[in-house]
């Protein structure tokens, strides 16, 4: 038998989800100013361009594929691609908060995540995965807001260093 983990108040963890959600738009609305000045364009334009890429994968694969581009110097190129595989790596965190339901426990455990997504594997199907939303599920969120903000610096940095619209 497992000792339980420790418990965190529902109404605190949604205040961090809240405050997840709100660091990555506001770090995922950066790429506007990358994909201006990896284009060429102004800001309205890729303003633009943003809003029309429906989903934060769209918008990084731009950001990516102009990167890309033969006339993007090696060491900007690399410093794009270095900041938007770090967005990456906090988008299934986000995601598992963003497309669950919430379970309480009647007996005054923990309550949990129920993800809303099926994964079909070869033979069968998977869905419904439970995280607990406990100190450690709250500690995860809290590590990748702090990583979002420090993206949202270094992405601000590249923007000067660059020269890209502001």
């Amino acid at each position: 038998m497992h000792k339980a983990a420790e418990p965190v108040q529902f109404d605190d963890f949604l205040l961090l989800i809240g405050k997840l959600n709100y660091t990555w738009t506001n770090t995922e609305s950066l790429l506007i100013h990358l994909i201006a000045g990896l284009s060429g364009m102004d800001k309205e334009v890729a303003t633009v361009v943003f809003l029309t890429l429906n989903t934060t994968r769209a918008r990084i694969d731009m950001v990516e594929r102009l990167s890309k581009l033969d006339r993007i110097d090696k060491v900007e190129r690399d410093r794009m691609l270095a900041l938007t595989r770090r967005i990456q790596s906090q988008s299934a965190l986000r995601n598992r908060y963003n497309h669950c339901i919430y379970a309480f426990d009647s007996e005054g455990g923990n309550p949990r995540s129920i993800l809303m997504r099926i994964a079909d594997r070869k033979d069968r199907l998977m869905m419904g995965q439970v995280n607990d939303l406990d100190a450690a599920a709250a500690s995860d969120v809290e590590a990748a807001i702090a990583e979002l903000a420090a993206i949202n610096r270094d992405i601000w940095k590249a923007i000067g260093d660059f020269g890209y619209p502001h």
